[in-house]
């Protein structure tokens, strides 16, 4: 109709081709294309026959009838770039949108909600090393398990330094993570994380955190001279998010696949499987070339990643500890300890040390009882 619309007008003269090619949004001289082909056929000249062929590029029915089948048999549930991700891995050739489109067909994945409006995203730091975020999220990673999954990586590359399962997230897990990174990579400029209170004092709630009064972590990160950076909203944390969202996608569904319901277990998957495989996927090149981590000259690691506390000996050369009595042994530097302050380290086993400047005093299991020469050789 509104070709006729178009031919009458120029057949008449009240439009140029020019004017009827415009129209009908296309160029003069594909109107001049549809001219011949009208007169030569009519109407039935102007359909693009095409449409009506198969194409020689169409996958057999068989291939797309084993892809959906593999799918419901294994994989429900599993995001499309998940599921594809697999399927290149298992010698499938398809690109990413042909399986997209097969298992939309089959009314296997959902078609993607229309995303909301423009956000502009944070720059990332141009070295590798420069930040490091840390986040923690609490889900049904295996059947029936409510674990918290910590994961600590860097701004600049998105790579996965380390990642673990716990029981429940603290002090102790956000230690471990950054002790794991500055292990196997160096010691890095600053460190980006909620509010969480493991992280930070916040005297009002939802308010600017303490800056001034550390907790155990932050006093180690300041031991490390690492700047700690606080995230106000979720979406000012939107790399950390975006990464959980992935792993909440992906992990239970490759945990359920390998059988794996135990936390020791899972967390080996996580190390030998899971994480090198989404680098490989995910991590991209910095934007400038070289690194901001250094080595760590600075001591003992685990003497900085652990809980410490400031005691008074007592006059039986005895340190009160939370109901716990640790007494220092007789040395050779001097006579007594009493009245002199101490320091208590109690590290992530649950093991505690007495501490006096850099000197350690003694070694005692969680219950209080002093660990010998022996005892520390047998452990």
């Amino acid at each position: 109709m509104r070709f006729d619309e178009a031919y009458e007008g120029w057949d008449s003269g009240r439009l140029t081709q020019g004017q009827a090619a415009e129209l009908l949004g296309m160029c003069e001289r594909s109107f001049r294309r549809y001219l011949t082909r009208y007169k030569a056929s009519g109407l039935d000249g102007l359909i693009d026959h095409r449409l009506e062929q198969v194409s020689n590029r169409r996958a057999p029915v068989d291939e797309v009838l084993a892809l959906t089948t593999q799918y419901r048999a294994r994989h429900v549930g599993w995001n499309v770039k998940h599921f594809h991700n697999w399927y290149q891995r298992s010698g499938g050739l398809r690109g990413y949108t042909w399986v997209k489109m097969r298992l939309q067909e089959a009314r296997l994945v959902p078609k993607a909600a229309r995303r909301g409006a423009h956000r502009k995203r944070r720059e990332r730091r141009p070295l590798a090393g420069m930040m490091i975020h840390q986040d923690g999220s609490r889900h049904e990673w295996a059947a029936g398990q409510m674990w918290d999954l910590i994961v600590t990586m860097d701004d600049a590359t998105s790579e996965h330094y380390s990642m673990f399962f716990v029981a429940e997230e603290g002090t102790v897990s956000s230690m471990r993570g950054v002790y794991e990174v500055i292990a196997g990579h160096g010691l890095f400029n600053s460190f980006y994380s909620d509010r969480g209170s493991h992280y930070w004092h916040t005297p009002q709630a939802g308010g600017k955190v303490d800056k001034d009064n550390p907790t155990q972590f932050g006093r180690a990160m300041k031991q490390l001279g690492v700047d700690m950076i606080a995230a106000y909203s979720p979406e000012a944390r939107g790399r950390s998010e975006r990464a959980f969202g992935t792993h909440q996608g992906r992990l239970p569904q490759e945990l359920a696949l390998a059988g794996i319901t135990d936390m020791a277990q899972a967390n080996r998957y996580l190390a030998t499987v899971y994480m090198p495989a989404f680098n490989a996927e995910f991590a991209q090149p910095a934007m400038e070339e070289g690194s901001a981590f250094i080595p760590w000259f600075g001591g003992s690691l685990e003497d900085i990643l652990c809980e410490q506390y400031d005691r008074v000996v007592g006059s039986d050369n005895c340190v009160q500890f939370e109901g716990l009595a640790l007494q220092i042994p007789a040395d050779r530097h001097r006579c007594h300890y009493v009245k002199v302050r101490v320091r208590v380290n109690r590290y992530p086993s649950g093991a505690l040390a007495v501490f006096h400047g850099p000197r350690g005093l003694a070694y005692f299991t969680p219950q209080g009882l002093t660990i010998t020469e022996e005892v520390q050789q047998v452990a």
